[in-house]
């Protein structure tokens, strides 16, 4: 039902909803960007019951949970990590992929809204150390369109998989065009 509400106010709103996850991807990290704005969020729940992936959640600083919107946030499917613990941010997150049969954790490989000059690479060492396969959703708020990739696994050559990366967002025009992935460069050059 959600589905398809969702489904009737994106058409209304011009977005195209023809749109398909790779199927058989039980686990995995979803990378989403450009992250520009904050309505990237409504967007990106809007698609996860547009894309049939009510098993995504998504990760969030220890803090959002903490204060009088720490409901909603866990609600809609948010994992608090701290980010200060001596336990690092990727074994957190690896261990809650482990724990379950069907998950999927999506994140911003920016890891802001803002413009960065390099991509965050803990997204890539989850996926790594987890041994599942990183799948790409790019939103294109010019085209009014969201885009999947297929899912991939990291390789030996972090130069090369952030290069597939890049490629695959450096077209997509975010909320806020001048923060997204144009002029972004291979940290790994």
């Amino acid at each position: 039902m959600q589905r398809f509400f969702w489904v009737g106010l994106f058409k209304l709103l011009g977005w195209d909803t023809a749109v398909h996850f790779p199927k058989g991807v039980k686990k995995c990290v979803i990378i989403a960007g450009p992250h520009t704005h904050w309505m990237d969020f409504p967007v990106g729940l809007a698609y996860r019951s547009i894309l049939r992936i009510n098993q995504a959640r998504f990760l969030g600083k220890r803090e959002l949970f903490d204060g009088p919107f720490g409901f909603f946030f866990r609600w809609v499917g948010g994992i608090p990590v701290d980010r200060f613990s001596k336990h690092n941010v990727v074994d957190q997150v690896v261990d809650v992929l482990a724990s379950k049969e069907e998950i999927m954790i999506a994140l911003s490989p920016e890891g802001t809204r803002k413009k960065v000059d390099r991509l965050r690479t803990g997204f890539y060492h989850i996926a790594k150390k987890a041994g599942i396969p990183i799948v790409m959703i790019g939103l294109d708020f010019e085209k009014r369109k969201v885009v999947v990739s297929e899912p991939f696994y990291p390789s030996d050559s972090e130069k090369n998989d952030f290069e597939h990366i890049l490629q695959f967002f450096k077209p997509l025009k975010g909320k806020i065009p001048s923060q997204g992935f144009e002029g972004l460069k291979n940290q790994f050059d």
